[in-house]
């Protein structure tokens, strides 16, 4: 569909709007599914992030694209699967433990829509790369207000092994401040600015690092949880004060939104890279385990979205889909004709009150180092109600029926061998594909 005839069927579906949306994607790092208080009753109160699922459409069985951060975030801004792209694993700091290389270029999502007139941001956490050909203004972004590295051995230095990663725009800076806060105030900065050229329509990608370990909550916040729940221990009172301190500065962001008179036609959507942290007492509740592993507890993410010019509030879905989908679904919504070539489907269908019934593969993996990984990968494939996985290089793959079994308890490889032997074929395709594409540093 071109741009012309979209805004035109855009204005004929409501009269108010007649502009393609703006975007407000809000990535958070390590979110637990458990510790988003909309699906389940929890001990970690998030009314901000609620809100979003509230106010549009709450998706109850999305999963990330990876069980760690780098290859996550590469296929989100790809459409692709991550090893597709040069990215099996996390790019770090020190190139010696690094296991990808952002592939040269690959079309991002902020490459796509700034073809059709978005002006692109980024503000928070970046992963993919610290220098050229992989910064963000080179990836399609016209703003960068964040970070270039994996994580911050404090919020408050926000250092990495003693180095600062800390930009604006290509300007090395040393802001103060806890980060949470600090991408708050940039992001609202931000939207105050682009709602000063209103016939120019923006992507925002809202990277927290949040609540990424170390778990460092304000102390006002921490002694607010433990004033309220004192039966919490140590460890589960500073996560929840870290998760309820981040949500309400996702607040504070959408009250700007608000402020600024973009809110009706700003698509919003609150997701994650991946699971919690079991060791940090993160919260990946009902699912067995968290990030690392391929257990759904290290999948499945919180997903909502929020439009208020075109999605009903109340709205929910059991879609099995990746974050990835973002992709084509943004650039639909936009006007623009998605990729073919892209392994990610839009979730228009879904927002129209639709469904998608075309059959595909989750695919899964992540390559990593040390002892444990070897500098090997390790694998999953999800096939309908089937899981296919492992989470080391060199255990045995296990099988899963997850409509039986959804907290994955029982392992069936032996039992369903025509399954099994299905979807290791399927996955084997999967490898040699990502296997095609260099992963280091040329």
């Amino acid at each position: 569909m071109n741009r012309l005839l979209f805004v035109i069927l855009f204005a004929l579906c409501s009269p108010l709007i007649s502009a393609p949306p703006n975007f407000l994607l809000i990535f958070a790092d390590d979110h637990g599914y458990g510790d988003v208080s909309a699906y389940h009753a929890s001990d970690v109160r998030t009314p901000n992030i609620d809100r979003i699922g509230q106010e549009g459409m709450l998706f109850t069985a999305m999963r990330a694209n990876c069980t760690v951060c780098s290859p996550s975030r590469a296929a989100l801004l790809t459409g692709r699967y991550a090893d597709r792209v040069g990215v099996p694993g996390v790019i770090r700091t020190q190139p010696e433990n690094s296991w990808g290389y952002f592939k040269p270029g690959e079309p991002t999502i902020a490459d796509e829509l700034k073809k059709i007139g978005y002006h692109t941001g980024i503000i928070g956490k970046w992963h993919l790369g610290l220098e050229s050909p992989n910064t963000p203004h080179e990836r399609g972004f016209d703003h960068f207000h964040g970070f270039l590295g994996d994580m911050m051995d404090s919020y408050t230095t926000h250092l990495r092994h003693g180095n600062n990663y800390m930009r604006l725009n290509a300007e090395v800076i040393d802001p103060k401040g806890h980060a949470t806060d600090l991408f708050t105030d940039w992001a609202g900065d931000y939207l105050r600015e682009r709602a000063k050229s209103k016939d120019k329509p923006f992507f925002l990608y809202l990277a927290y690092n949040a609540p990424h370990f170390p778990i460092e909550p304000p102390d006002e916040w921490l002694a607010k949880v433990k004033a309220r729940a004192p039966q919490l221990d140590e460890k589960r009172a500073m996560n929840v004060a870290f998760v309820e301190h981040l949500d309400d500065r996702i607040g504070k962001v959408l009250a700007v939104l608000k402020e600024v008179g973009l809110e009706e036609n700003t698509v919003v959507v609150f997701s994650a890279d991946n699971g919690g942290s079991v060791p940090h007492a993160q919260n990946n509740d009902p699912w067995r385990g968290g990030k690392q592993d391929h257990y759904d507890g290290g999948l499945r993410v919180p997903f909502m979205m929020r439009w208020p010019a075109q999605i009903k509030p109340g709205n929910r879905s059991d879609f099995q889909g990746l974050n990835f989908d973002l992709f084509p679904t943004f650039l639909e919504l936009a006007g623009a004709t998605p990729s073919p070539e892209l392994d990610a489907v839009s979730l228009v269908p879904i927002l129209k009150g639709g469904t998608i019934t075309t059959p595909r593969d989750l695919y899964f993996v992540r390559r990593e180092g040390g002892k444990i990984y070897g500098g090997k990968n390790y694998e999953a494939l999800i096939r309908g109600d089937w899981k296919l996985m492992q989470n080391d290089p060199y255990s045995p793959l296990e099988l899963y029926n997850l409509k039986n079994d959804p907290q994955e308890k029982t392992n069936v490889a032996t039992k369903a061998p025509k399954i099994f032997n299905e979807l290791s074929a399927a996955l084997s395709q999967h490898i040699q594909r990502g296997g095609s594409t260099p992963w280091q540093r040329p």
